[in-house]
């Protein structure tokens, strides 16, 4: 009996103690963990408020502080700005707001971007553009308005005076042949009159663009796009759409009326100067892409391992939007492009404030290949270049026999067609 109430005051002291030595580490636990909530009110204040959106479940780890579902960019890009700071939108840019620089003009239309309601094209900024707007305007409306009234007219006749009421015994002529000279020759004559200007501007708008011109690479991804500067030292730019208030994650900077039109409006701008040639080349990393611009009168597809090219010159400085207008996968419509185009000296500032440099005075570009017919590119050969040797006549030539190389056995040239 002795024996037994020692063992159970032994017991008893045992669980004891082990309750003691979990209490004491419960409260060093607790202190531990609610010390870093003892923080200063300038730590507090810098620090950003959490989303009222619930904790984390245990066991799962948190997501990193300002987060953001945008396109990867390059390590030499701009690092992000304060959401609040006006910067942001223009990345080092010139300061350009949507609101004064597509202020609708004189007949109602907003330049650089659409009009809510409007009927026609947009303003053109380009040579190219204004011819096109022209031609549209001034032929080709007119035209087919004028051969879609005749034809109306046509059938009315047809309907009303040939019908079973008005002639029941119907003629029996099978041709007419001034009526079959004139539906012949009108319609030539016609397509002759809109082929000469309609094959000129096909040839204006793919000159290759002089010497001396600035050089834009642009980049289709899914889904955002990826210009490149090569003349100007290569640095590169990542353009995202900015995303409406209710869409954006903590850290992310929602879209304002100043960064443009909704589901058009990029976090990054491109920046091309005024009066000087542009040269656009295109190209894509996964799907084919298209970069249109509908002020500049510029729809450039962007195809996967190809590189497309066409040139323009941009008349008067403003702020252009346009999209990707080639079906790409389920997030097509949100690619967006944003151009500010700005006077040389200020497209030169901000070149070097990318970290750019600036070529010489109209030096041709190194990288990319003179076309014949482009200004200021010599029309004969470089000097230098010799035209490869050719290489073995395939059905003259002895076919080397492969090596097996598990058992290094020499084999036959084998059968082609296996």
């Amino acid at each position: 009996m002795r024996t037994q109430g020692l063992t159970q005051g032994l017991t008893r002291g045992l669980k004891g103690t082990a309750i003691a030595i979990g209490v004491a580490l419960a409260a060093m636990g607790g202190v531990g963990t609610a010390a870093p909530a003892q923080t200063t009110p300038q730590a507090a204040a810098a620090k950003p408020s959490a989303p009222a959106t619930g904790t984390p479940a245990a066991g799962t780890a948190a997501a990193p502080a300002n987060t953001s579902n945008l396109a990867p960019t390059t390590a030499a890009a701009t690092p992000p700005a304060n959401p609040s700071s006006p910067q942001l939108a223009m990345d080092g840019a010139p300061v350009l707001s949507s609101i004064d620089a597509n202020r609708a003009g004189p007949d109602g239309r907003n330049i650089g971007r659409p009009t809510d309601g409007m009927f026609d094209i947009q303003p053109q900024v380009t040579r190219n553009g204004r011819f096109a707007y022209w031609f549209h305007n001034s032929i080709l409306f007119p035209l087919i308005t004028a051969i879609s009234l005749f034809v109306l007219i046509l059938l009315v006749v047809v309907v009303v005076r040939f019908r079973r009421a008005a002639n029941p015994i119907p003629s029996k002529t099978s041709h007419n042949t001034f009526i079959e000279v004139i539906w012949t020759a009108v319609p030539v004559l016609i397509l002759a009159a809109i082929a000469l200007p309609s094959i000129g501007l096909l040839r204006a708008q793919f000159k290759p663009a002089p010497a001396g011109a600035v050089t834009l690479k642009a980049i289709g991804n899914q889904w955002y796009w990826t210009y490149q500067y090569p003349d100007h030292g290569g640095f590169e730019i990542t353009a995202n759409m900015l995303k409406e208030k209710d869409q954006v994650v903590p850290g992310e900077r929602a879209r304002t009326d100043a960064d443009g039109p909704r589901l058009l409006a990029t976090d990054n701008r491109i920046v091309l100067p005024v009066g000087v040639p542009i040269r656009l080349i295109t190209t894509s990393n996964d799907v084919i892409h298209s970069w249109a611009v509908p002020a500049f009168w510029i729809k450039l597809d962007a195809i996967p391992g190809r590189l497309n090219e066409t040139s323009f010159t941009i008349e008067r400085p403003g702020l252009y939007f346009g999209q990707c207008s080639e079906l790409c996968g389920p997030r097509h419509a949100f690619m967006p492009i944003a151009v500010e185009a700005v006077a040389p000296a200020q497209f030169a500032a901000w070149v070097r404030a990318k970290g750019g440099t600036m070529p010489g005075a109209r030096a041709p570009s190194e990288k990319v290949i003179p076309q014949p017919g482009a200004e200021g590119h010599p029309a004969a050969p470089a000097e230098g270049f010799k035209v490869p040797a050719a290489g073995p006549n395939p059905g003259t030539a002895a076919t080397p026999a492969p090596s097996q190389g598990a058992t290094n056995n020499r084999t036959g040239a084998g059968n082609a067609g296996l």
